[in-house]
């Protein structure tokens, strides 16, 4: 089943994915990562979901990425009188502490924590941005607001507040229980949802505890704004431009993506594009032009991993979305464009004994008859070093550990298999040809470059490349031991 393109797919699981049959497909059709959403189902159906995944895996042979994804804090209204009311620009509206059902001048705004970081001119958004307010004058428990986009107003409507950092931790109780449950259940990534500052990714990781991989995602104004110390303490992103579309003017979300995902791949760490990709084909089995251009714009720019959500999760056409994702995918890689794109955004940055001999492997590829870089690795970190150069061969990722196979197959062209641990680079030679050729990336009379550590067994001590011809495999079989 080796996938014939390079960007991964995530699909989400939901109602309209959740049983073995349809899951699979999933994966056959080209889902590589699979995101269980902690905002819809209960814990006995998510371990349902994460046992489905297992078994599939177990059944294909092939390591498979769980993603959980966290809620975080929900900002929402009160509940008003009379049903849903109309707000029409320029009349004022209060928002407030009291829990007294709202009417059309005022409501119930239950976070107190927003009205502690509100100041005159701030702006309120309400129904994903439908409805604009602009803050007049505010205290601990109230904001007199004057409406700049009017539209209706009803019961538990969510509340943006985009120009302020809150004094808001992005981990609410239930996100805390959630994680703790998913981390037991053993899942590969954890996403974390209203980062606004690196504390609260440390946060996550401290609770984590190495368990799973730590994914920030992207959507307010105040983590672009920190978001170079956000990476930092990150494993991976998720640009999700959802939220990001709300809090700030659309017309900004496109530079900030690319800004973004170029600075993931510097950094070496996976970045996945969200929200929206193929929306229409939630009900429709094929995409609008502009979908499938927005899905292509995301592969162009390099990013890791493309997203599917309610495509997957609720439509009505879940294996067509992750098929089309998939053609699309395979067409642009295909284009001559691509690699210009690609290789014009090669970052030129080289720090260290590591990054230097993965440089030299995609070089190597590029200027020789080589099928394949194949990488021993135990964190993972060679994998994704690899990935960043973005080589024009497969990168195999070979590793003893099912927990560094699995979360390497976010990254961009990481194809991973397990391997037993080796003392002797002549082992490691040997099991990487047998990776490459028993999977079809390469034949007897090819060559492929393999990176290696030597002493073996010690993350972080990549310092050997070797360019080996395939058929040693059956020449080192013969040797007595």
């Amino acid at each position: 089943m080796r996938r014939m393109r390079n960007v991964k797919i995530v699909a989400t699981l939901g109602p309209a994915s959740s049983d073995y049959d349809m899951i699979r497909s999933l994966f056959e059709a080209g889902a590589d990562v699979f995101r269980l959403n902690m905002s819809h189902g209960t814990h006995p159906e998510i371990a349902e979901r994460h046992a489905i995944i297992r078994k599939i895996e177990a059944d294909l042979g092939r390591p498979i990425c769980i993603l959980a994804d966290l809620q975080g804090p929900k900002l929402r209204c009160g509940v008003f009188a009379n049903g849903p009311e109309t707000l029409k620009i320029g009349q004022d509206f209060r928002f407030d502490l009291d829990p007294a059902e709202g009417d059309a001048t005022r409501v119930q705004l239950p976070h107190k924590e927003i009205f502690a970081a509100l100041k005159p001119g701030s702006t309120l958004l309400v129904n994903d941005g439908k409805i604009a307010l602009k803050v007049k004058d505010c205290g601990d428990d109230y904001a007199n607001c004057e409406v700049t986009t009017g539209g209706e107003i009803s019961n538990r409507k969510g509340v943006n507040v985009p120009d302020v950092v809150l004094p808001l931790a992005a981990l609410s109780e239930k996100d805390r229980k959630d994680l703790e449950f998913v981390c037991e259940l053993g899942v590969d990534w954890l996403a974390l949802s209203f980062v606004q500052r690196p504390e609260d990714v440390n946060e996550a990781r401290d609770l984590a505890k190495g368990r799973a991989a730590v994914l920030s995602k992207i959507e307010k104004p105040a983590a672009v704004e920190a978001f170079d110390s956000i990476l930092k303490v990150s494993d991976g992103i998720m640009v999700a431009r959802g939220d990001l579309g709300v809090e700030l003017p659309v017309q900004n979300v496109p530079p900030i993506q690319k800004q973004l995902i170029r600075k993931c791949r510097a950094a070496a760490k996976p970045v996945i594009v969200a929200t929206q990709m193929l929306e229409s084909m939630i009900e429709s089995p094929v995409p609008t032009r502009a979908e499938v251009s927005d899905v292509a714009t995301a592969i162009y720019e390099g990013t890791d991993a493309i997203m599917l959500s309610a495509e997957s999760a609720a439509g009505s056409y879940p294996i067509e979305a992750v098929t089309t994702m998939n053609n699309v995918a395979v067409e642009v890689e295909n284009d001559p464009t691509y690699r210009d794109v690609i290789e014009a955004s090669r970052t030129s940055t080289r720090q260290g004994i590591a990054e230097g001999i993965v440089a030299s492997a995609r070089e190597i590829a590029e200027t020789s008859d080589i099928r394949a870089i194949c990488c021993f690795t135990h964190s993972g970190m060679t994998a994704e070093l690899t990935a960043r150069e973005r080589p024009r061969v497969p990168i195999l990722a070979l590793t003893p550990f099912a927990k560094t196979a699995r979360r390497l197959s976010l990254s961009w062209g990481v194809s991973c298999f397990y391997a037993e641990s080796v003392d002797r680079f002549k082992e490691a030679v040997i099991a990487a040809i047998r990776a490459a050729t028993t999977a079809g990336y390469a034949e007897v009379e090819d060559h492929v470059v393999v990176t290696a550590g030597v002493p073996f067994n010690v993350p972080g001590s990549t310092n050997i490349l070797r360019i080996a011809p395939c058929e040693e495999r059956l020449i080192f079989a013969s040797e007595p031991e």
